[in-house]
């Protein structure tokens, strides 16, 4: 029992009539107990306070709490913070202890706490561990993150977390949190709290009660917060630990009583570095001055050893010393003796104390000052450790990059690769493109970094909400799937937490992700137009089966697997995918920045973000896809521009190559894949497209030429067609010339004799006669075949009209006619160039061939076409189909007279019309659901309101649904619906005759609901959704009209490649050229000039090397030029004048302090002028001292005499 409470409260803090009957007196009975103990006087139970925590009035946020044991262990709990709670995981923990009590805490204390602290653990991703209580230092540290929070963002606020560590026998109401099956809310009101209770602070976001029993009284979460500390300080940072340091704890002394200083004496034994704020109150001004006076040049780095001789050996004059400390801090504390125990072991573990004088620093370099404190105290932990090395780990922790620049990569320390190698890949992991820049520019070398081994660590270490992740296991499920039944890989659904040890370069195991994973999602993303990647280390053959493949790739990760070590061959685009398929724009930006062949890599990243956007669920991740991918849509529109203003020849090349670093890809290619509109709409690429349009012929030429041409061959060999010259103008050869001699080498080894712009184009070959070239020149021009094609087609429709409408003879054996095996012959042509464009275009699987032959839709309408084409021609045969096959035939010749619309699309004016078209029929289609929503609704009352009985079914399909859409259009039986104009009829309403087929009368009884439901039926329809159909096609029309040219452009581009790759000849004399590809292309196996123009050889060597050189110097101009721009905008200015601001505040503010402490210094200088005047003025009036010469005077008092005299003589003259 409590002495001082008469026998009523327990030492406990509790009323012992509470208490058990156990705890009073039967159990203790027999034993004499004079103090109370927690662990022996108490018992534990399962939790019956846990959930979620609703402040009343404080907003909709809910904070987590949970009330514990003081003996639970921490490896519990921070799982429980981190996993379930959600909290993100901390790189830096600031442990806030000092006084709690009623005391005042001062100004520069709250300004510290809110302009340092706070703006750290922002700056670092920390967490503030606190009271937890609306009293002392916990008070003011809530108030200074709840006036961040009101200040900042949502991404800011989630940046700063604050816990708080509270004994529950001290929180007032605690009994709104008690529920044994858990609170999801609970209500908690903030009201006036007694002397021994106080109220939780809503700024924290989870809420750790200790319980030890005690009811009212501090000092019960002592030992737990300290052992959380200690556990949280041996995890590591960044994502599911990934991070190259453990989790730097300190601990920040505010005031203190004297109870503080067995805290900070536990904890330094345990390691944990503290903070003290010298000046803030008693047990951190003892600190300080025990620390400050004792031990001269403290705040200096010390010695690093503190051995057991000299602890002991301390002189008992340095213990008086710190004796009279005692006695002046804590004068009324018991127990002096044990105090200057406890202050002699804080001393000698001093090196893991930082004094900061916060009232003379201010707050302005906190963060700065928290990362002195725990380099010092990583440094007396691990005496072999690097203090730069240390100091980097923190900073590339707490993600500040300004202070790396300034303390550690400002030219005085010479890094080497390893102290680098081990924070680059944390860096990397946890999302750092600052860092990751600033290690590459201070001596890195990503080619001896970036190995297979670390690439496939890399993509193992994605987050398992990302969708990549997701993706990338589903690839390997399917791999697994071949070796057997195994365990799930799921690190989610485990709820262990995932560790990579980065620093040591462990054997992975078969089971793990590789690098045959990526290259099946990029595959799957980027579909056919690159070869797969990765396949050359793995060692693969990309024209081997999947089934095979992963047989294979099984084997080989099985067996000792050598190419993990060997090192990526472009290891800036093998991040710069790692980094798109992770949607990290600025590290996506910088590694393409880096990497080569700008223009493609921008178009790849563009593909696969639209790609993976199309199967994201999240609304904000997928727009931020999309927006990511524009960007780099932007970019390779901007530094092909670039290019195309520099040589245009070489632009075109750029085009056409195939990359080896993008398995064979092309940029035309891969911008087909990326659907990038505004790149087609680029001038250098339509003006390529133009020079592949018309072949060898001048751009010019008019197309009545074309047609004379096409109709008399002869006129080829005159003048009436142009054709270019086929060597260089001087202006491209002197263009070509000075870019050679720019970058050291010659893309062109001789003066070449064909078109410089287009490579490859159809030569004048020397050995062929003129008839041939010019022959071969004149009909292999794409913009001929499309032109012959569109002349036969418009013959083949008026055949086939003249077929069906007067030469359509009756079946075998008076049909069909000649001109009928005409057409039937015509549609075999049409059928075998269809089958040539399947199976016999590109070096793709015969599946993907078929899967990308039917992708486009006018393939599709001449599939229908020919199908109903085919179904005709049997039903036309028999004499009991003939009618019906008849039918189909002119149901047909609709399908392909529609054909028609896709020669519009080379038409700059009708083209964009098109799009507009299939756009207006998606809208009809919404139109149409509404429509028939209003027409079933109508019918089915119209019909049951004028016919009481008529179950023939066709009468009603007419009556429901073909009768109302008439009405649409004006078509009214006036006389069936108003009963003044009915007409006599011959009718029944006998069911018996009306089933047997006999008209049914109209029934009058209702006939006025009728008329009511035809005019709201007639306003809904003709109005409302007329005009909104109306609506919809202009916002359709004006949305595609804005960018008609954009749309066009890239609609002439697939244009041109169709009609490029197809025969000169036209249906049906295409015939004669499938025979020609069959026995040139298949048997004599002769490659095509023709398909180099979409699809240049990569080149090799010197040549390749200075294509990418002039890419490269290309986009260093582009982005100097944007860099240029972005400085001389108006935020750029803006924010340079606040810096500017800011640094001429902190002069005036330092001025304001040199004016002060001046002024001090004065009123001093002041007070020791009138104590020596009145010392000099008694030793002249007494007799001690005997002088010769009267004492000196002072220049001012000189002036003062003179002027006292000529005054003197001014009134003595009066």
């Amino acid at each position: 029992e409590d002495a001082f409470s008469n026998g009523a409260l327990c030492q406990c803090g509790g009323e012992r009539e509470t208490h058990d009957s156990v705890a009073t007196g039967d159990y203790f009975g027999a034993a004499i107990v004079t103090k109370w103990d927690s662990r022996q006087h108490s018992s534990e139970y399962p939790t019956d306070a846990f959930g979620e925590l609703e402040f009343s009035g404080a907003g909709y946020r809910h904070s987590y709490f949970l009330r514990l044991s003081c003996d639970t262990s921490p490896q519990i709990i921070y799982p429980l913070m981190t996993t379930h709670w959600g909290l993100p995981s901390p790189n830096l923990v600031v442990s806030v202890v000092g006084d709690e009590g009623h005391e005042k805490i001062k100004p520069w204390v709250k300004d510290i706490l809110r302009k340092g602290l706070v703006r750290a653990a922002q700056s670092t991703g920390a967490w503030i561990l606190t009271g937890g209580l609306r009293e002392g230092v916990s008070r003011c540290v809530g108030d200074a993150v709840r006036d961040h929070k009101a200040a900042t963002s949502a991404v800011s606020q989630n940046k700063v977390v604050a816990i708080g560590v509270a004994p529950w026998g001290r929180v007032y109401n605690r009994q709104q949190l008690v529920n044994a099956q858990g609170s999801f809310p609970a209500r908690y009101y903030v009201q006036n709290t007694t002397k021994d209770t106080c109220c939780l602070d809503n700024s924290c976001q989870a809420f750790l009660l200790v319980d030890n029993g005690s009811v009212g009284k501090r000092g019960g979460e002592t030992a737990f917060q300290a052992n959380l500390e200690d556990y949280i300080s041996h995890q590591r940072t960044g994502i599911w630990g990934s991070g190259s340091i453990e989790i730097p704890v300190l601990c920040m002394l505010i005031s203190g009583e004297a109870s503080m200083l067995e805290r900070l004496d536990t904890s330094l034994k345990k390691g944990t570095p503290w903070l003290v704020l010298a000046g803030s109150g008693p047990a951190a001004d003892f600190i300080g001055d025990l620390l400050g006076d004792l031990s001269a040049g403290i705040l200096s780095p010390t010695s690093l050893v503190a051995d057991a001789e000299a602890i002991m050996g301390v002189s008992v004059e340095f213990c008086d010393r710190v004796r009279e400390k005692v006695r002046k801090y804590f004068s009324a504390e018991a127990g002096l003796e044990k105090l200057v125990d406890t202050a002699l072991s804080i001393y000698q573990r001093r090196d893991l104390i930082t004094i900061f004088k916060g009232k003379q620093e201010g707050p302005d370099d906190f963060d700065t000052v928290l990362l002195k404190a725990l380099v010092r105290a990583s440094k007396r932990v691990s005496s072999k450790a690097s203090e730069y090395i240390e100091e980097l780990r923190l900073a590339v922790a707490w993600n500040r990059v300004d202070i790396a620049k300034a303390e550690l990569f400002n030219g005085e320390i010479q890094w080497k690769y390893d102290d680098l190698e081990e924070s680059m890949t944390d860096a990397l992991i946890n999302n750092k493109p600052q860092f990751v820049r600033l290690f590459c520019e201070n001596g890195l070398n990503i080619l001896n970094y970036l190995t297979n081994e670390r690439l496939e660590t890399l993509y193992r270490s994605l987050s398992d909400s990302s969708l990549a992740y997701i993706l990338l296991q589903r690839r390997l499920s399917d791999r697994k799937s071949l070796v057997g039944s195994l365990p799930s890989v799921d690190r989610g659904a485990s709820g262990a937490v995932k560790t990579f040890q980065l620093g040591v370069n462990t054997t992975a195991s078969p089971l793990d992700l590789s690098l045959y994973e990526v290259s099946r999602l990029l595959q799957d993303l980027l579909g056919d137009v690159c070869e797969p990647f990765y396949y050359q280390a793995l060692r693969l053959d990309p024209r081997m089966g999947s089934r095979r493949t992963l047989k294979q790739v099984n084997r080989i990760l099985q067996e000792e697997c050598t190419y993990r070590n060997q090192r990526c061959p472009s290891p800036w685009a093998a991040l710069f995918i790692w980094a798109v398929l992770q949607n990290r724009a600025e590290m996506a930006i910088f590694f393409w920045e880096k990497a080569k062949e700008p223009v493609l890599g921008a178009l790849g990243a563009c593909t696969i973000l639209r790609e993976l956007s199309k199967l994201e669920s999240e609304t904000e991740t997928k727009l931020a896809m999309k927006q990511l991918a524009q960007r780099f849509e932007n970019l390779a529109n901007d530094v092909f521009g670039e290019c195309y203003q520099s040589t245009e020849s070489h632009s075109f090349t750029l085009l056409i190559r195939k990359s080896l670093v993008w398995g064979g890809a092309t940029c035309l290619q891969m911008a087909t894949a990326a659907d990038a509109r505004l790149f087609f709409s680029n001038d250098g690429v339509q003006s390529l497209l133009s020079q592949i349009w018309w072949g060898d012929m001048e751009r010019n030429t008019e197309v009545w030429k074309l047609i004379l041409a096409f109709f008399m061959p002869p006129l080829i060999y005159t003048n009436l067609i142009k054709f270019r010259s086929g060597t260089l103008n001087d202006e491209d050869w002197k263009e070509a010339k000075s870019f050679d001699a720019l970058s050291g080498c010659f893309l062109t080894d001789a003066p070449v004799t064909v078109n410089a712009s287009l490579p490859h184009s159809v030569q004048t070959n020397s050995k062929r006669p003129f008839i041939v070239s010019r022959w071969r020149q004149f009909w292999y021009a794409p913009v001929t075949s499309f032109l012959g094609n569109v002349l036969m087609y418009f013959l083949f429709l008026c055949l086939f009209a003249y077929v069906l409408l007067v030469d359509f003879k009756p079946p075998p054996p008076e049909g069909p006619s000649f001109l009928e095996f005409v057409l039937y012959f015509w549609v075999f042509t049409l059928v075998c160039e269809e089958i040539r464009q399947t199976f016999f275009g590109g070096s793709l699987f015969l599946f993907q061939r078929i899967k990308k032959y039917i992708q486009d839709n006018w393939n599709k309408c001449d599939l229908t076409a020919i199908l109903l084409f085919l179904l005709a021609l049997m039903c036309r045969i028999f004499p009991s189909s003939f009618n019906f096959g008849r039918a189909l035939m002119a149901i047909d010749y609709m399908v392909f007279t529609l054909r028609l619309i896709h020669i519009f699309a080379i038409n700059k004016q009708l083209g964009p019309k098109i799009i507009i078209l299939g756009k207006m029929v998606k809208d009809v289609f919404f139109f149409l659901f509404f429509l028939g929503v209003w027409l079933m609704a109508y019918g089915v009352a119209h019909q049951a309101l004028l016919y009481s009985y008529d179950p023939r079914p066709n009468w009603i399909f007419r009556r429901v649904y073909y009768r109302p859409y008439l009405h649409i259009f004006g078509q009214i039986p006036i006389n069936e619906m108003d009963a003044d104009k009915l007409q006599e009829s011959d009718c029944t309403y006998n069911h018996t005759e009306i089933e047997a087929g006999a008209e049914p009368c109209l029934s009058t009884y209702a006939n006025w609901i009728v008329v009511i439901l035809l005019v709201i039926y007639l306003l809904f329809t003709n109005i409302v959704l007329v005009n909104l159909l109306i609506a919809m096609f202009s916002y359709t029309f004006s949305k595609v009209q804005e960018h008609s040219d954009i749309y066009w452009k890239f609609q002439r581009y697939n244009l041109i490649v169709e009609y490029h790759s197809r025969p000169c000849l036209a249906p049906p004399f295409i015939i004669f050229s499938h025979l020609h590809i069959l026995i040139k292309r298949h048997i004599r196996q002769i490659p095509s000039v023709k398909s180099q123009h979409f699809g240049e050889k990569s080149a090799s060597g010197k040549k390749a090397s200075c294509l990418n050189t002039w890419e490269a110097v290309q986009k260093e101009n582009l982005l100097s030029a944007q860099n240029k721009k972005l400085r001389e905008s108006d935020t750029a200015r803006l924010q340079r004048t606040s810096v500017k601001v800011d640094s001429v505040l902190k002069q005036m503010a330092e001025i304001r302090d040199h004016d002060r402490r001046l002024r001090v210094l004065e009123t001093q200088l002041d007070y020791c002028c009138s104590a020596l005047s009145w010392m000099t003025e008694a030793l002249s009036q007494s007799n001690v001292v005997s002088t010769s010469r009267p004492p000196p005077l002072h220049k001012g008092d000189m002036k003062e005499l003179k002027c006292h005299g000529c005054l003197l003589q001014i009134l003595h003259m009066q």
